[in-house]
């Protein structure tokens, strides 16, 4: 209880130091009962157990999404250090990247590309995230954070309907559109480093967000490197350190979690089963980089894989002589211009895919 408190004291100060137009930056606090707010006013129709349920503490929209990103050149980042994690999200030959400085503070980006509407769902609790398509139930809409939580993740909801998501299950859980699962668009989470060594003309997002906030400063304490949790969750794990980064592959309510350890160990290339999917891991952990994808194509052609080696952001090669990269985009070769099928994953806390799927399967 003592090591909570400290790091809540941090997240305290952190963030009542930030306000705007005198309105003092929501404060997380552990709340263990699901007290009711606005946006949780009874527990018909919730497809997650009511009571677990967690009022985070800061309201609806009290944590403010993103609607109008602005972006700068890479080149011009000059907040960001090398080791910043950024995720990352390619359009053709549109190559974005939206910072965890930034999505630390406000977990939801609302973003027109050149052929998506995108919404980048960032949850600093677990660590996890992930791209969805915004026309869901038939209507363009855009996502917002609800200030609620279950098992210490984000409950996003959407403008078009006030419906509330589930970020790992990959579904809403509750209103209108209950049980309804998102166009899902991967999105590559790395080092900055890293990105714009693969990426030097990709844009990235701007620090002028229209919002007070002091993108310098991790507003969880020491969150990141201890094991403790702000919020109860309904299953723990501890085989692995609760906070390690791990690639989860999400797929019919089952996962399964990779390692950069293990990653390593296979010379940067794993193969494994889930479900129906032929899964090939790869990256490098110097690099800050894991991707999955599914080795079978539209075509029922299971591919020969193998690690192409310090060739970022060209990562694998096949029996065909094909050549494909982190986006599972086929650059060169008899099959340019295919992709490799894409399968739902995030990078996050072990303890968060642990929570979810407690049956979730750590290849060693």
């Amino acid at each position: 209880m003592r090591r909570i408190s400290i790091l809540l004291t941090a997240v305290v100060i952190a963030l009542s130091s930030c306000s705007e137009d005198n309105m003092t930056d929501p404060v997380v606090q552990p709340n263990n009962t699901a007290g009711p707010n606005e946006n949780m006013n009874d527990d018909n129709g919730w497809l997650i157990p009511f009571d677990e349920v967690r009022d985070g503490g800061p309201g609806k929209d009290g944590i403010p999404a993103i609607d109008d990103p602005k972006f700068i050149k890479a080149n011009e980042a000059d907040y960001l250090n090398d080791d910043d994690l950024v995720l990352g999200f390619a359009d053709g030959g549109e190559v974005r990247a939206y910072p965890h400085k930034i999505l630390d503070w406000h977990e939801i980006i609302n973003d027109d590309t050149p052929n998506h509407s995108l919404a980048v769902i960032y949850c600093p609790l677990t660590g996890t995230g992930i791209g969805w398509d915004r026309n869901v139930g038939g209507k363009k809409t855009t996502f917002g954070v609800s200030g609620l939580l279950y098992n210490s993740n984000i409950i996003p909801y959407d403008r078009a309907t006030d419906s509330n998501w589930s970020q790992l299950l990959l579904k809403s859980v509750n209103g209108k559109l209950v049980g309804t699962r998102p166009v899902i668009h991967n999105l590559v989470e790395t080092s900055w480093k890293t990105w714009k060594t693969m990426f030097p003309d990709s844009k990235v997002l701007s620090l002028s967000t229209g919002y007070n906030r002091n993108y310098q400063h991790y507003p969880y304490g020491t969150y990141k490197t201890n094991e403790s949790l702000l919020f109860p969750v309904s299953n723990t794990n501890s085989r692995i350190h609760l906070k390690e980064r791990v690639l989860a592959v999400i797929e019919n309510d089952k996962a399964i979690a990779f390692r950069f350890d293990q990653l390593e160990t296979n010379e940067h290339m794993i193969t494994a089963r889930l479900n129906d999917k032929n899964l090939v891991v790869t990256g490098n952990k110097n690099a800050n980089l894991m991707v999955a994808f599914d080795r079978t194509l539209p075509d029922e052609t299971v591919l020969d894989l193998q690690p192409l080696n310090n060739q970022i952001p060209n990562i694998l090669t096949d029996n065909e002589g094909n050549i494909w990269d982190v986006f599972g985009r086929a650059i060169d070769g008899p099959r340019e211009g295919e992709k490799l099928l894409p399968v739902p994953q995030m990078m996050g806390y072990w303890f968060a895919f642990a929570a979810f799927y407690p049956e979730i399967v750590s290849v060693h």
